[in-house]
């Protein structure tokens, strides 16, 4: 295979994976406009850079690599003084479903609920989340993507499925869960 048949490959590859690159950066922007950019940015920049993918086994976390830089960058360009790790972004309007039978109404509400759910978790584990359970991508390639080491990617893991799960359930706990803290009394 010559190299204008590789990149011919490569390149309906990269189309192939757009509604996934899409439905990432908008679980992680919350917002369609904003995610429609940045997957396109991240597959103009891919598109650009094909040369520099050294292993076609990593193309997809090449590419989530490539879109995570680029809302790195949006985030950075956006809010320069405020750390990524704590961004929270919401935007509940944009999750209205549907209703079409009773069960996909219900169907429907489960993933608004969800969704909502993802969007008010911290950046890096919204990131985390959604690369790991929607994506399909093993600990090591989420490592490999964020730049953090792989104990990050569990424990960030660990932290956004309690939050889901307590957000789902009703109780209103955003970013990292603490169990209660209990008066533990000193021995004199």
């Amino acid at each position: 295979m010559n190299a204008r048949e590789a990149r011919s490959q490569l390149a309906q590859l990269l189309a192939a994976e757009h509604h996934r690159l899409y439905r990432t950066a908008y679980s992680w922007c919350c917002d369609a406009a904003l995610a429609a950019d940045l997957s396109q940015e991240a597959m103009v920049r891919a598109l650009s850079r094909l040369d520099q993918l050294n292993d076609a086994q990593k193309f997809q976390a090449w590419l989530y690599a490539i879109l995570h830089n680029c809302f790195r960058r949006y985030l950075r360009d956006r809010r320069p003084t405020e750390p990524l790790e704590e961004v929270v972004l919401v935007h509940e309007g944009d999750f209205e479903c549907a209703e079409s039978t009773e069960s996909a109404s219900e169907r429907n509400e489960i993933v608004r609920q969800v969704r909502s759910a993802i969007c008010k978790l911290p950046l890096g584990q919204r990131q985390v989340i959604t690369l790991v359970v929607i994506n399909d991508c093993t600990y090591a390639e989420v490592a490999e993507i964020l730049e953090v080491p792989i104990g990050t990617v569990m424990s960030r893991l660990h932290r956004a499925r309690q939050a889901l799960r307590a957000l789902i359930e009703g109780q209103a706990v955003v970013g990292r869960l603490r169990p209660p803290l209990r008066l533990v009394a000193q021995e004199s």
